[in-house]
C-alpha cells in the first residue's frame, strides 16, 4: 500500500468518525454560556490591595513563582552535582550554557560586556523558557470550572502561561530597555551616548531627522520586544484551546472534536518543541544586541 493511499485512508477514517459522531449526537446549537476569554481571566485568589495598587495573589503570580523556583532550583541542583564525567542531564545543561554564553551573549557583545552581563541575559533566557514550558503543563488552576471531590470544589486542570499576560513581558522589556540605556550612558557619557544614535558621516541637514527616527525606534523596541513574546504564547494557547475542544463546545458540535483534536495535539507539540524555546532565544538575543549596540563605538 502506497503512502499516499495510507494518508487518504486516514483522512477518510477521520471524516467517517465525524459523520458517525454527528449522527449520534447531532448539533446542540451555539453555546452562549461558554466564554473562551475566561480561560485567561485573572480572579484574585488572595486579595491584597494597598491603596490603588493591586498586589493580589492570582494564577499569573503562581506561574511566576513556579518559573522562578524552577530557574533557581534547577541551576542550584546542577551546580552542586557537576562531575568530571557528565551524565545526560549535565551534558544538556552544558549545551544550554554554551548556547547562552557563546551564541547569545558573546555573539552580540565584546568580551568585557559579555562577562558582565552574561548572568543577566542567561537568567532572562531561563526564566522565560521555564515560564513558557510550564505554561503547557496542565495544572488545577481553573477556578471558573470546578470538580466536586468529596464535597470540595477542586479547580479543573488548565494550561496558562504568565508570558501570555502582557504585563509580564512588558516588565521584562522595560527592565532591559532602561538597563541598556544606563549602560550606554555609563560607557559614553550622556551627550556621547545620544550622539552615537546618529551614524558618523551623516550630513548635517539630515542629522536631526535621523536622530528623531532613532528616538522613535528606541521606543518601538518596547512594543516589539514585549508584544512578540506575549502574542506568540497567547496565540499558541488560544489555538490549543479552540482546537482541543473549545470550538466544538462553542458551536455545539461534538462531532467536530474528532477533526480538531489531532490539530490541537499537533499545535501542542509544535509549541513545546519549538515556539517556547524560540521565543526565549529571541528575547535574550535581542537583549544582547541592544546591550552591545549601546556601548559600541559605531551605533
Amino acid at each position: 500500500m502506497s503512502r499516499r493511499l495510507k494518508v487518504l485512508l486516514s483522512f477518510a477514517a477521520v471524516f467517517g468518525l465525524v459523520l458517525v459522531l454527528f449522527a449520534a449526537f447531532g448539533s446542540a446549537g451555539k453555546n452562549d454560556q461558554f466564554q473562551p476569554q475566561n480561560e485567561f481571566k485573572l480572579d484574585p485568589w488572595i486579595a491584597l490591595n494597598i491603596g490603588p495598587l493591586d498586589l493580589s495573589f492570582n494564577r499569573a503570580v503562581l506561574y511566576l513563582l513556579l518559573a522562578t523556583g524552577a530557574t533557581i532550583g534547577t541551576m542550584l541542583y546542577i551546580a552542586n552535582r557537576m562531575t568530571a564525567r557528565p551524565n545526560r542531564v549535565q551534558t544538556a545543561v552544558e549545551a544550554a550554557y554554551l548556547l547562552m554564553r557563546d551564541t547569545i551573549t558573546r555573539g552580540n557583545m565584546d568580551d568585557a560586556m559579555a562577562r558582565k552581563w552574561f548572568p543577566f541575559v542567561g537568567t532572562l533566557f531561563l526564566f522565560i523558557w521555564f515560564s513558557n514550558m510550564i505554561g503547557y503543563i496542565p495544572l488545577p488552576t481553573n477556578t471558573h470550572e470546578t470538580i466536586d471531590v468529596f464535597g470540595f470544589a477542586v479547580p479543573s486542570f488548565a494550561i496558562y502561561a504568565a508570558t501570555a499576560n502582557i504585563s509580564v513581558p512588558l516588565v521584562l522589556t522595560l527592565l532591559v530597555w532602561f538597563t541598556y540605556h544606563v549602560e550606554g550612558v555609563r560607557a559614553k557619557g550622556v551627550m556621547g551616548y545620544f550622539r552615537s544614535w546618529v551614524p558618523d558621516g551623516t550630513p548635517g541637514g539630515l542629522r536631526p531627522a535621523i536622530f528623531v527616527i532613532e528616538v522613535i525606534s528606541q521606543f518601538v523596541r518596547i512594543i516589539s520586544l514585549s508584544v512578540r513574546l506575549f502574542a506568540n504564547i497567547l496565540a499558541g494557547h488560544l489555538l490549543i484551546l479552540f482546537m482541543g475542544g473549545g470550538l466544538a463546545v462553542l458551536l455545539g458540535l461534538a462531532a467536530l472534536g474528532a477533526l480538531t483534536l489531532p490539530v490541537a495535539v499537533a499545535f501542542f507539540l509544535f509549541e513545546i518543541g519549538l515556539i517556547a524555546t524560540l521565543q526565549a532565544f529571541i528575547f535574550a538575543t535581542l537583549t544582547s544586541i541592544y546591550f552591545g549596540g549601546a556601548v559600541a563605538e559605531s551605533h
